[in-house]
């Protein structure tokens, strides 16, 4: 296997910025993937079927079909609706983040779930409304246990964003179909491609095991 050293050299700083908004589009996504996952979970939790039926549908689709086809019907589709025109990041965010909210709403009612249920008629006694226990006493308790699933969830949006480079989110996937079609090498751009991924979720990964052994001690 001979390497061209010369050609990633060139392309260096292309794979540098890919990177970048590889990692924004991530933790862009993620943040609101938690945000809308909460909302989400709460409602599929909820004793009224009629509340909870359109949350169930909103899981069912899209943890059931592929993310590829919900980048291209977001952007494609929806984008061009709300925004009168097509943008790449937008596109890859929101389909990014709708997708998250899928996994994140079910990892949030796992969790509230699996907090004794005697915890929250014990915050009730003590005064409080049910949102003042879900916030002050059960989500406290949850977001520990939520903590290995979310943190697994954030990685695999980090490789999950290489599909937005199919429509032209000049990512790091997108630099490297770059490079291939321009030295039609194959080696070079999807090898680095790969090392960089591995860097960023095995550092993650690290991270969350820190992060994991700290909260336990507490």
């Amino acid at each position: 296997m001979d390497i061209r050293w010369d050609l990633l050299a060139e392309y260096a700083p292309f794979f540098a910025k890919g990177t970048l908004l590889t990692i924004g589009l991530s933790i862009v996504s993620i943040l609101i993937g938690c945000v809308l996952g909460l909302f989400i979970g709460l409602g599929k939790m909820s004793n009224n079927k009629w509340i909870a039926f359109p949350f169930n549908v909103y899981i069912t689709f899209f943890r059931g079909t592929p993310l590829l086809v919900q980048i291209l019907l977001v952007h494609f589709g929806l984008i061009p609706i709300v925004m009168g025109q097509t943008n790449a990041i937008v596109a890859a965010i929101t389909a990014l983040s709708l997708n998250s909210a899928a996994y994140v709403a079910e990892i949030f009612r796992a969790g509230i779930q699996s907090i004794d249920k005697g915890q929250m008629e014990a915050a009730r006694s003590l005064g409080m409304n049910h949102v003042q226990a879900m916030r002050n006493v059960i989500l406290p308790q949850a977001f520990k246990r939520m903590i290995p699933p979310l943190g697994n969830e954030f990685i695999v949006l980090i490789k999950d964003s290489s599909l937005a480079g199919i429509i032209a989110a000049k990512e790091l996937m997108y630099w490297g179909q770059a490079m291939q079609g321009q030295y039609y090498r194959v080696w070079e751009p999807y090898l680095t491609a790969a090392v960089i991924y591995l860097v960023l979720t095995f550092s993650l990964s690290l991270l969350l095991s820190r992060l994991e052994r700290r909260l336990a001690v507490q």
